[in-house]
C-alpha cells in the first residue's frame, strides 16, 4: 500500500496578470499556474479545502478568518522513511468514560464529590 506526503498552499487570493485575459479567466489561469508549477515538483492536486484559523484582531480579542487551502500529495518511494510532522498533532476528540468502564465500587455522583476515605485511618465509634 503506498504511503504519501502531504503539501498545503494557500490558494491564491489575487490574479496576477495573464496578457489578454480579464476577470474569471485571469484568476484560473493564476490558479492554473500554482497547480502546474506543485505538478512539476511531482505532487498531485487532491482537493481545496477551507478551513478556520482563529486570529488576533486589535488588542485584546480575536475572531475567525477562513483560509482556502490547495492539498496535494506525492507517494513516497518504497522504504523512504515518513516525514515528520512539523507540530505535534491535536487530538481528535476527548475520551468519555462509558457506563462500562465505570470502576467496580459505587460510582454515584455522591461518591464523587465527597472527601477521599484516608487509608489506615480508624472507623470512628469503635
Amino acid at each position: 500500500m503506498p504511503r504519501y506526503e502531504y503539501k498545503l498552499v494557500p490558494a491564491p487570493q489575487k490574479a496576477s496578470r495573464h496578457k489578454g485575459l480579464k476577470g474569471a479567466a485571469n484568476f484560473a489561469a493564476t490558479l492554473e499556474d500554482v497547480m502546474n508549477a506543485m505538478g512539476a515538483k511531482g505532487w498531485d492536486y487532491l482537493r481545496a479545502d477551507i478551513l478556520p484559523e482563529e486570529v488576533r484582531k486589535g488588542l485584546m480579542s480575536r475572531t475567525t478568518t477562513y483560509r482556502t487551502l490547495l492539498v496535494f500529495r506525492r507517494a513516497l518511494p518504497e522504504g523512504a522513511e515518513t516525514p515528520r510532522a512539523r507540530v505535534e498533532a491535536p487530538p481528535l476528540r476527548r475520551e468519555v468514560a462509558r457506563e462500562d468502564d465505570a470502576p467496580a465500587e459505587d460510582a454515584s455522583l455522591a461518591n464523587l464529590f465527597a472527601p477521599a476515605p484516608e487509608e489506615g485511618r480508624k472507623e470512628s465509634g469503635a
